[in-house]
């Protein structure tokens, strides 16, 4: 028998999946394109759908219908591979998933090989960030409700944090998250993300602040590293005045701004 869009929905959620394209629905339904269009409207006004990207859809499960849609992490694999782009998830989202939960962040923010506008999906807000070398960037895969995702190490959300400022919410944000993630950061480790993203800047301004959330038995590596490259001296914010400033001899950093970390 011919299926109607809301009983493809029933089969799909049925079996565990929870995504879906507008061709996959449209090769299993005989529905025209328009009245596949006005069918899928009507699911999402019931709050049984959500399409974060046009030709995109999320099934929402009974629990989430008060909010429209089910977690990011339930469908940001699919939605990436539909959109064709390598990705990761990144900078507040991933600490969170590496237990610096202290500040959560508002929206789920993704790092990708290509600029992207933000989407929205019933309430959450998922962001994207560019990264050129995104491939590079080191990475684990994580368990979701639905299958895995890639989320950068946390090393390499240690140094996304602090090259993505404007996205993690500001210097003392980042200090913050860096307390917390300290303990799961690897020395090594650390100095291989470095010489993958070849930013001697953003290694220098990693050390200082993680010193001064006192981690420095994390950062020896590091500065050795850092050192090796007879580095510039930098601001610790780009862009700030810094006459006057202190400078951080180890790191060759001009402390330019103040730095509170919440407690």
């Amino acid at each position: 028998m011919p299926l109607s869009l809301a009983e493809f929905v029933d089969r799909l959620q049925e079996s565990g999946r929870y995504t879906f394209t507008a061709d996959q629905a449209l090769r299993e339904c005989p529905l025209s394109v328009v009245a596949f269009r006005n069918a899928a409207l009507r699911l999402e006004r019931q709050g049984r759908l959500t399409s974060p990207r046009r030709g995109f859809f999320v099934i929402v499960p009974l629990e989430y219908r008060s909010r429209r849609t089910p977690p990011p992490s339930w469908f940001i694999d699919e939605l990436m591979k539909f959109q064709g782009r390598a990705y990761y998830v990144a900078l507040l989202s991933a600490a969170a998933l590496h237990g610096a939960a202290h500040q959560q962040p508002q929206e789920f923010q993704v790092m990708t090989d290509e600029p992207l506008r933000p989407t929205v999906a019933g309430s959450s807000r998922l962001r994207f960030f560019f990264k050129k070398r995104v491939t590079r960037t080191p990475v684990v895969p994580v368990k979701t409700e639905t299958g895995s995702m890639t989320v950068s190490t946390p090393e390499a959300t240690a140094l996304d944090l602090v090259r993505y400022l404007h996205g993690a919410g500001g210097l003392g944000n980042v200090a913050t998250v860096l307390s917390e993630l300290a303990e799961r950061l690897d020395p090594g480790r650390l100095v291989a993300v470095a010489e993958v993203e070849a930013d001697v800047a953003a290694a220098q301004r990693l050390g200082f602040l993680l010193e001064r959330v006192g981690a420095a038995d994390r950062t020896e590596p590091l500065a050795r590293w850092v050192a090796e490259r007879r580095p510039r001296t930098i601001r610790l914010r780009a862009g700030q005045e810094a006459k006057s400033a202190a400078k951080d001899a180890r790191w060759q950093v001009l402390v330019n701004a103040p730095l509170e970390v919440a407690e």
